[in-house]
């Protein structure tokens, strides 16, 4: 398998893979602890902590994914009305605002995630788990969001200079 394709193949599934292992991973302690809990009567001191720290992980990255197939908030029904320049004009607005809450996101984030790892924050209930493990989420996931955003936005672009309608999606599902 060349470079090209293993990049090619993650470009279509980071996302995925990632929440995949967040959500089976958030399952499978809740549902361990659960029976432990209830059957046992006795439950790991991290088993309520680690599943709400993955969620972050799952979230940042679901939105990430989210961009990447344009089923995020973007009032498509009201642009789909609009004349061809105005839907080009929102998707170049769109793109902008993604941008720059994005960069806010990722540097206050930043700014966390080293705080954390200075105060050698650890997650409650364990010994040696760092929290700015989990807290990476966040700027990792807008970065990758960033960039399907620019992705996106090439392809607005090119589909702007053929002059043939955007690729406006307005459910999840792909209808």
């Amino acid at each position: 398998m060349s470079i090209k394709s293993c990049f090619c193949w993650l470009d279509q599934n980071i996302e995925k893979v990632v929440i995949l292992i967040c959500y089976s991973a958030m399952t499978g302690i809740i549902f361990v602890e659960v029976i432990r809990r209830f059957a046992f009567q006795s439950q790991t001191a991290w088993s309520t902590t680690i599943p709400i720290y993955l969620f972050l992980w799952l979230t940042w990255f679901g939105a990430s994914y989210n961009a990447k197939i344009r089923s995020h908030l973007r009032f498509e029904e009201l642009r789909l009305r609009l004349p061809y320049k105005a839907q080009f004009a929102c998707l170049c607005l769109d793109t902008v605002m993604w941008i720059v809450f994005g960069v806010i996101v990722v540097v206050y984030a930043t700014d966390a995630v080293q705080l954390a790892h200075r105060n050698f924050s650890i997650v409650q209930g364990t010994d040696n788990v760092m929290q700015w493990w989990f807290y990476m989420a966040t700027p990792l996931a807008w970065s990758l969001l960033i960039f399907r955003v620019l992705q996106n936005f090439v392809e607005d672009c090119r589909t702007f200079k053929k002059g043939e309608p955007f690729k406006m999606q307005v459910s999840i599902l792909g209808e």
